[in-house]
């Protein structure tokens, strides 16, 4: 449906709705844009902080480790036992200590090469007189402590190396070496998973995921991202805070992930989505609500004018507008109303100048026509007077006084009906009829200059029309055929049905007229140089037909004067 065609009110709702909706779209946007960022910021900023809590928790493990180390390096005890020698009295003598000390890590002894003297704690991934090469790299900051990671296999441990020195002659001498250390596994990224607000935990090392809060199908599944990225990044549903795993001598040996979820996140995104949605359903049913009842009182007034309009379209003047208000609309009607009574004021004087112009054209026509039936009366009076008469002739006079009386009565009573407002009576007549009355009147001068009718209408032929009016076209067409004919002719009629109407022709035989009258010939005060002619019998006539529904043209081809006239089978919307 073209936008056209709709009513007003739809034509206000439909842009309301469209624009409502543009405006809450581009406003979900900016807040969705806003909070997409706001969000990832807010989960970087959580996994820093669980990197933060990682860090610090990792970091009092590694203290831990690193005080008793320290404590047992310095030990009398510890010392005594490492002064001997002995692998079974280190052994015992440490193992004591440390079981007092920690339950959940475990305790190396290596001598001053790195060879395993002593290896305590179920988790040890040592075996006596294994080599620890993490001994001999830590030498370098001795006698400092030295703490990192390392690699055994598929596992992965925290450890802190303590360097336990003698007093001898020459200085300080290095006895042994302790070794503690955790194991990185599953229960220690598990409780590192809880301490630190539920981030999750993937340590990476040699190209391989060690050890994972994740569940298996989830670690498998971001195994092979996580081992692309050393940098903070989004994979999957999480967001990935890498930190670098160094061992003793700050080397790096694999990776810790740091993942925050964003499925909290998501979740808050589309609960915030979905009140977007319900909140612009609201807002647009209720937008809609009000325009439509803002706009449905605002276009009944509208819609009144709409009616008053087609009202005065068929021409109903006195339809009053009702006025509702006294904004703009109302008045608009009160203006409507008053151009409604300019109207009917500007109607009235309008139909009674056209009364006084019909009057006048009337009396013009009549003031015309009336010299040809009062002629025939003054002649044939005359006659009568100065001569005695065959009966005959006497019979004739009258009749011609008679039909040219009536033909004045005829013309008084219509200038009578258009002063009164009333119109000629249509009725059906003959057009042979018609024809052959309207050529009697000119009959005597027709004789006298020797001019014929040739007249082939059929009988049957019936038009309606005001006949006295019709005649008078006729009489006007002879007449002026005959005042052309100086020295006799022919005047032809011819007349045949076309369609709805009936088209008549009169052609005479005479000079015909000019192309430079031709154009003006309907005019009033146009006339040919006739005697006496006033230049109103065209124009009269041709108002005659027009007034009857049909009209009146002149045609050039042939020789002489050719008129032709439309009359309607049927009475006109415009007949008289």
């Amino acid at each position: 449906m073209r936008f056209s065609r709709l009513s007003l009110l739809w034509k206000i709702l439909i842009p309301t709705s469209v624009v409502m909706t543009g405006m809450f779209a581009l406003t979900g946007w900016l807040v969705q844009r806003n909070v997409v960022s706001t969000t990832y910021a807010s989960v970087e900023q959580e996994a820093k902080a669980s990197f933060q809590a990682y860090d610090s928790l990792w970091k009092a493990r590694a203290d831990l480790l690193a005080s008793v180390s320290k404590i047992l390096s310095k030990s009398d005890v510890i010392r005594l036992a490492f002064g001997t020698g002995d692998q079974a009295t280190i052994r015992d003598t440490a193992g004591e200590l440390w079981s007092d000390l920690s339950q959940d890590a475990f305790f190396l002894v290596s001598d001053a090469q790195g060879r395993v003297v002593a290896s305590l704690g179920a988790l040890a991934p040592f075996a006596l007189n294994d080599d620890l090469a993490m001994v001999r790299t830590a030498r370098v900051v001795f006698p400092r402590q030295a703490s990192g990671f390392f690699q055994r296999g598929n596992q992965l441990f925290q450890v802190v190396v303590t360097p336990v020195y003698v007093q001898a002659a020459d200085g300080p001498s290095l006895l042994n070496v302790l070794v503690a250390g955790y194991k990185v596994d599953q229960q220690v990224a598990q409780t590192l998973k809880t301490s630190t607000g539920g981030s999750e935990y993937v340590f990476v090392s040699d190209g391989r995921v060690v050890t994972s809060t994740l569940d298996a199908k989830s670690s498998a599944a971001i195994a092979p991202q996580l081992l692309k990225k050393s940098a903070v990044t989004q994979i999957f549903d999480y967001l990935a805070l890498p930190q670098p795993l160094l061992d003793v001598s700050g080397a790096q040996v694999g990776q810790l992930f740091i993942l925050r979820s964003f499925a909290a996140a998501r979740h808050r995104l589309m609960m915030l989505r979905r009140q977007i949605i319900v909140l612009w359903l609201l807002a647009l049913i209720a937008a809609l609500a009000v325009t439509y009842l803002v706009a449905r009182k605002i276009m009944r007034p509208v819609a009144e004018l709409d009616r008053a309009a087609a009202e005065i379209a068929k021409e109903n003047y006195d339809y009053q507008v009702p006025v509702h208000s006294q904004d703009e609309l109302g008045r608009l009607a009160e203006t409507f109303q008053s151009m409604c009574g300019s109207i009917q004021r500007a109607r009235d004087e309008l139909i009674r100048q056209e009364r006084i112009s019909t009057i006048g054209r009337l009396s013009t026509s009549i003031v015309h026509d009336l010299r040809n039936p009062l002629a025939a009366i003054y002649a044939g009076a005359e006659m009568l007077m100065d001569s005695h008469l065959p009966q005959e002739q006497t019979q004739r006079l009258a009749r011609n006084i008679y039909r040219a009386s009536r033909g004045i009565q005829d013309m008084l009573q219509q200038l009578l009906n258009a002063a009164r407002g009333t119109s000629d009576v249509s009725e059906m007549c003959s057009l042979s009829e018609v024809i052959a009355a309207a050529w009697a009147t000119v009959g005597p001068v027709a004789d006298a200059r020797k001019v014929d009718l040739d007249a082939q209408v059929p009988e049957d032929q019936e038009c309606p029309m005001a006949r006295a009016r019709i005649e008078r076209v006729f009489s006007n067409l002879f007449e002026n055929a005959i005042e052309a004919m100086r020295t006799g002719g022919t005047v032809s009629i011819r007349s045949q049905a076309n369609g709805n109407d009936i088209v008549v022709e009169v052609q005479d035989t005479g000079p015909g007229i000019s192309p430079a009258l031709r154009g003006r010939l309907f005019q009033p005060f146009v006339t040919a140089g006739k005697k006496n002619g006033l230049g109103l019998g065209l124009a009269l006539s041709r108002q005659t037909l027009l007034d009857h529904g049909g009209d009146l043209w002149i045609e050039s081809n042939g020789p002489g004067a050719k008129f032709c006239m439309r009359l309607p089978k049927e009475i006109s919307r415009n007949g008289a």
